[in-house]
C-alpha cells in the first residue's frame, strides 16, 4: 500500500518581490521519497494541490495521504476526491513532522480547550486498570470487539516493552449507552487519555487532530492519587495506555477498545 503524509501551509520564506508563498511537502512514512513545490498564495488551491500530486507519484497515485495540520486538510482531501485518493486525517506523521522541523516549519498547532463530554454519552462509572503487557494484544485481538483499534506500531512487543510492564488504561461501563459512546469514540478518533490537576481535576481524551474532551471531573484525594499513579505508569511504558468501553463489569462483551499514545 503506498502511504504519504503530506502538507500545505504556508511557508516561512517569502519570493524575490516579498510575496507569500505556499509549500507542499511530501514524503513517505520512511523518507525514501520526499517532494516539495511551492506556489503564491494566489495561486493555493485544490487544483494546484492536485496537479502537484499526480506530477509527484508518476505512473502510481497513492492510496492514502496522511494529513497532521487542520490548515492543510481541506485543501488536499478535495485535490483526493478529484484523484480518489483517499486523505486520513491523523497526528501520526511522524517522518512529514521531522522533515519540517528540519526545514524549520512552525509544527505548533493551536488546540481549542476541552469540552464536556455530550450527556447522552456519558457512562455509568470508569476506573482506572493495567493489563501487563503481554496481554494487551492477545486478550482482545482475536474478540469481536465492534471497535477495536490496535495499529502494528503501538503493540507493545513493537514497542520493545518487557511482557511485565503493567500498560496502564481507563475502563468506562457505559452500561445502555456503551454501543453509542464506543461508536462515538470511534468517530472522534482517540489520540491520549490525560489526566490534568486543577479545581477539579479532571480526564481530557486528545482526539482527531486538535480536539479536547472532558471524560470526567474529580476531588476525590483517592481518586487523584490513583490519576498520578496512571501518568507515572504511561512514563514506564513509553507513553502507551489504552481506552476500554464495555456494558458491565462482566467481561463478557467488549464495545470498543484503543490503544493510546500522546502525540502532538
Amino acid at each position: 500500500m503506498k502511504i504519504w503524509q503530506a502538507d500545505f501551509y504556508r511557508s516561512p520564506q517569502r519570493d524575490a518581490a516579498g510575496q507569500i508563498l505556499w509549500d507542499l511537502l511530501i514524503c513517505d512514512p520512511t523518507r525514501s521519497f520526499e517532494y516539495k513545490a511551492s506556489c503564491l498564495q494566489s495561486e493555493a488551491n485544490s487544483s494546484w494541490v492536485a496537479a502537484q500530486l499526480e506530477f509527484a507519484a508518476g505512473e502510481k497515485l497513492p492510496d492514502a495521504i496522511q494529513v497532521f495540520r487542520p490548515q492543510s486538510l481541506s485543501l488536499i482531501e478535495a485535490a483526493g476526491r478529484n484523484l480518489g485518493i483517499n486523505v486520513e486525517p491523523t497526528r501520526r506523521t511522524l517522518a512529514l513532522k521531522q522533515w519540517l522541523e528540519e526545514q524549520q516549519y512552525p509544527l505548533a498547532l493551536d488546540k481549542p480547550p476541552p469540552t464536556p463530554l455530550p450527556e447522552n454519552l456519558w457512562g455509568e462509572q470508569w476506573r482506572f486498570a493495567t493489563l501487563a503487557a503481554t496481554d494487551v494484544q492477545t486478550r482482545f485481538s482475536d474478540r469481536p470487539i465492534p471497535h477495536l483499534q490496535m495499529p502494528e506500531f503501538l503493540k507493545p512487543i513493537n514497542l520493545g516493552l518487557a511482557s511485565t510492564i503493567r500498560v496502564p488504561g481507563i475502563i468506562i461501563y457505559g452500561g445502555r449507552q456503551s454501543m453509542r459512546l464506543a461508536r462515538w469514540l470511534h468517530q472522534a478518533r482517540p489520540v491520549a487519555l490525560n489526566y490534568i490537576s486543577g479545581a477539579p481535576d479532571g480526564l481530557v481524551l486528545e482526539a482527531g487532530l486538535v480536539d479536547r474532551w472532558i471524560v470526567a471531573t474529580f476531588e476525590d484525594p483517592e481518586v487523584t492519587a490513583a490519576a498520578q499513579t496512571y501518568e507515572q505508569r504511561k512514563q514506564l511504558s513509553q507513553g502507551l495506555h489504552f481506552l476500554l468501553v464495555q456494558p458491565d463489569d462482566s467481561g463478557i462483551t467488549y464495545s470498543g477498545f484503543w490503544l493510546l499514545r500522546a502525540e502532538d
